[in-house]
């Protein structure tokens, strides 16, 4: 399959990596040309602008920072629909709201591009690793278009419904991880304040209801102190605000959601917003008065 994808950033180009892995003849756009390097040096071609990577493609991926970037490289001046033939079928994997992604979905389609929302799960570790959970929203014919390059990348393909539905299936994994996160390290800083070893506690909750694979990915790294991003704090919070927005919209009460968003906020505000989203733990401990030295285990 002709592939352009557009976006090779943290998730992007491991993503990118992969479809040339399986085989699929790419063309890659960045804004950024030293981004594109890696991918050059594999294999892939270099499009000069979105609508030209669109020109000769089968199908278009698109993995930016939001809604203003999505709309900008699908329908801006130089984007995808400038260069798309009828029938070109267009993925975005980024996370945006669902109103936005059904808006640039319906703009799309009246310049004859079939448009397939479809965010991931799994972080660059399964960016890298091609077990990307992928959740998508659109017609049926073009999830079935966009199917094997989606094979390339992830191992839990689900097409959740119409336009817009794979962001609701998003939202609702970023609320269940955000609070997920919050949850691991509001338990280890109480451990750690009551004079108990977190990684103790951590290995007594793994054999219980309380398991999770955040318990047992994202624990180990706050144990380990591990605070390099794989999902950056700022990014949370963007995604978090996307849910309490679309919650406004719909008079929905969500008041879990709400606390978390609050908390990845602060870590924005206080500093922490180009870590990882684990590091909630480091402002925990500062609101706690915890100063942690060689581990969690070891804060006073």
């Amino acid at each position: 399959m002709r592939i352009a994808f557009i976006g090779l950033g943290i998730m992007g180009r491991p993503m990118a990596l992969n479809l040339l892995k399986a085989g699929h003849a790419v063309t890659v756009w960045a804004r950024r040309p030293e981004s594109r390097q890696p991918l050059l040096q594999a294999g892939a071609k270099e499009a000069g602008s979105p609508a030209e990577a669109a020109r000769d493609a089968d199908l278009v991926i698109s993995m930016v920072a939001d809604a203003p970037d999505v709309a900008e490289v699908m329908l801006g001046e130089a984007g995808v629909a400038r260069g798309a033939a009828p029938g070109l079928v267009a993925a975005d994997m980024s996370t945006i709201a669902p109103a936005a992604a059904r808006d640039i979905g319906t703009r799309l389609a009246a310049a004859g591009v079939d448009f397939v929302d479809a965010p991931v799960s799994g972080g660059e570790v399964g960016a890298i690793a091609g077990t990307l959970s992928i959740m998508a929203g659109g017609s049926a014919a073009g999830f079935a278009t966009a199917q094997p390059a989606f094979a390339a990348m992830g191992k839990n393909i689900v097409h959740v419904g119409a336009s817009g539905a794979g962001q609701v299936a998003k939202a609702a994994n970023q609320i269940v991880t955000g609070m997920g996160v919050l949850a691991v390290a509001e338990a280890f800083a109480f451990a750690s304040k009551n004079g108990v070893d977190p990684a103790k506690v951590r290995e007594a909750l793994l054999g219980g209801f309380a398991y999770s694979r955040i318990l047992e990915n994202h624990g180990q790294r706050m144990l380990d102190r591990n605070f390099k991003p794989g999902f950056k704090s700022w990014m949370h919070e963007k995604d978090l605000n996307i849910v309490m927005q679309t919650a406004h919209q719909l008079g929905l009460c969500l008041p879990g959601s709400a606390a978390t968003a609050q908390m990845f906020n602060a870590m924005v505000g206080s500093g922490l917003g180009e870590e990882d989203s684990i590091a909630v733990l480091k402002l925990l401990e500062r609101l706690s008065g915890q100063e942690a030295r060689d581990g969690v285990g070891n804060a006073p």
